[in-house]
């Protein structure tokens, strides 16, 4: 008698509990489609030829602000230069020194786009991002 335990294999754990969609029914089953027809028909082509396909989500001065310490679904992967990333750090230790404000990178690279995302909004043109983006 062996002390291990028997578990099921790696096929019934992450086997489908839905049906098939490609599955072929069977001559005693309804051939009614799988999916419901006001799914299956394609729509008319939009108007709109630019790259976003939802609508850009205004945001209000309510809830401007980051979104700080919490768990995040999205990233990006973003390359800095040393002299870069240690400007970086060395705004954290000005921050947590000086002003006893505890913050990591993350936070204050998202409160950076916050901000400049709200010049941009606000001077449009003539917003430092613009600005800096011209190389003037």
């Amino acid at each position: 008698m062996t002390r291990r335990a028997n578990l099921p294999g790696a096929d019934e754990l992450f086997r489908s509990t839905t049906p098939a969609l490609t599955s072929v029914p069977t001559s005693g089953e309804a051939s009614a489609p799988l999916v419901p027809p006001t799914i299956a028909t394609p729509k008319a082509p939009s108007v709109n030829k630019g790259v976003r396909s939802i609508a850009r989500r205004r945001v209000t001065t309510v809830d401007r602000s980051p979104s700080g310490r919490e768990r995040h679904d999205e990233k990006i992967t973003v390359y800095l230069s040393p002299d870069e990333l240690f400007d970086l750090d060395q705004a954290r230790l000005l921050l947590r020194g000086d002003l006893g404000l505890a913050a990591d990178r993350g936070r204050i690279v998202r409160e950076s786009i916050a901000v400049i995302i709200a010049d941009l909004e606000a001077k449009g043109d003539q917003s430092i991002l613009a600005r800096r983006l011209r190389g003037l």
